[in-house]
């Protein structure tokens, strides 16, 4: 790299390498969703989305041919095909600076020098960190929410706390706009009826986490029984939410519901259901410190460390790592929503991942020649450039200190596997991950 552009206080820093190892430290020290994320290169040239295919399978025969039919060219077989589905990633530029001036910060340039470097670092990881988590989050939201006011008479229109999930429905592994022509099965209440329209509020009202509030429009009216203010409304493809107590919504929770080993136990269970693979042999929980020290009060997992002794690591260092066929892994970017409708109570939601419950696409060409010339100083550290430019101000005093990011986060479905192809599968479009939601 060439630095012949920065003043010769500084040159010696950059050549010892003291940036980069900074930079690198606080991006390696971030543990969080991205974590789960599984890297593609998006190829350069292929414009700012990339949509990918995924082959399904067929279903299983276990009914013998029979002899009269095995005849003619056909031998009495029709051909079938094995479905696809599609997800899409979209690039999205991230970036932020920090100027440094070398007048006023004469006394103590290397610390401060080193430490926007450190703090742009932990910035970057964060924001990435989060991106991860919005991603990963928003489709097991999807197709679970409750109905936010309730109908006066019987009607075709609901109002809804979040109408994610509800408005696009799968058909032959491409996403549609919901509609007559592709309508999507949903329970209200107690009965199923066929959505044909979601439509966003123009003022957004949700209290769920990214949420969206709106209106869902049926192809028949809804019962004002169904269309009671709490009650449930559930896709038939909705992603699964494990709830103590058999919660059906997240504002029906009660102070009493905490975490237990029973809904972690649950979690595992549907990802196997789903025949979803494992991370390195188990699956990874994500959850915040709130979520890990309830486990300690949970009577089942009190019971099954009776008579531990206090050199057992678990009460050692009062949290598990490996356990239940789950890797915690502890993150301070977990939601904590406040409760929509009990005072000073909080929901908190752990996740369990498996394998491709995430998908981090980063640009392949962030560090190009004609992106970044050989006479810059910008290097690329776990897929994140960072830059630093020369003072180039009428004093040559102030330098500046950046990092940017070109890539997108993407949550694959899985819609192609279902009882057909995998007995023990569920209907849900997204099956790589369990959220849980309890308070805390």
């Amino acid at each position: 790299m060439s630095i012949q552009n920065f003043p010769i206080a500084l040159q010696p820093i950059i050549q010892q390498g003291f940036l980069e190892r900074e930079f690198e430290t606080a991006l390696k020290s971030r543990l969080g969703y991205r974590l789960i994320a599984d890297r593609e290169e998006f190829s350069v040239g292929i414009g700012e989305t990339l949509t990918k295919t995924r082959a399904g399978l067929k279903p299983s025969i276990t009914v013998p041919l029979a002899a009269a039919s095995n005849t003619n060219l056909d031998n009495g077989l029709t051909s079938t095909n094995w479905g696809v589905e599609q997800y899409t990633i979209s690039l999205n530029f991230y970036a932020a600076t920090q100027d440094l001036n070398m007048v006023t910060s004469r006394v103590g340039i290397a610390n401060q020098f080193l430490q926007n470097a450190a703090t742009n670092g932990e910035q970057a990881a964060r924001s990435l960190d989060e991106l991860a988590r919005n991603a990963l989050f928003a489709p097991y939201f999807g197709g679970n929410t409750r109905v936010t006011a309730t109908l006066s008479s019987a009607s075709a229109t609901i109002e809804v706390d979040d109408v994610r999930g509800f408005q696009m429905a799968f058909s032959n592994g491409v996403q549609q706009a919901v509609s007559s022509a592709y309508p999507l099965l949903v329970t209200v209440g107690n009965n199923a009826y066929s959505l044909i329209a979601a439509n966003p509020d123009a003022t957004n009202a949700s209290t769920a986490p990214g949420g969206i509030s709106g209106q869902l429009v049926f192809a028949s009216a809804v019962t004002v029984a169904d269309g009671t203010a709490g009650n449930a409304v559930q896709a038939a493809t909705a992603s699964a939410i494990v709830r103590p107590a058999s919660r059906l919504t997240s504002a029906a929770l009660q102070a009493t519901d905490t975490l237990t080993m029973g809904n972690l136990l649950d979690s595992v269970a549907l990802l196997r259901r789903n025949a979803v693979p494992l991370v390195d042999g188990v699956y990874n929980c994500y959850l915040d410190p709130v979520s890990a020290r309830q486990l300690f009060s949970d009577p089942d997992f009190k019971q099954l460390f009776q008579g531990a002794t206090s050199s057992n690591p678990v009460f050692r260092q009062g949290m598990v790592s490996e356990f239940l066929g789950l890797r915690f892994i502890t993150t301070t970017e977990a939601y904590v929503q406040a409760h929509p409708t009990i005072s000073n109570l909080y929901i908190r939601r752990p996740i369990v991942c498996g394998q491709g419950a995430l998908i981090e696409g980063d640009f392949a060409g962030m560090a190009a020649d004609d992106v970044a010339p050989k006479d810059s100083l910008v290097n690329v550290i776990d897929n994140v450039a960072m830059v630093t430019r020369e003072p180039i101000d009428r004093l040559q005093q102030i330098i500046a200190q950046s990092w940017y990011w070109i890539g997108g986060f993407c949550a694959p479905s899985d819609t192609t596997t279902t009882p057909n192809t995998v007995p023990t599968a569920t209907n849900a479009n997204y099956k790589r991950a369990v959220m849980i939601e309890h308070i805390g």
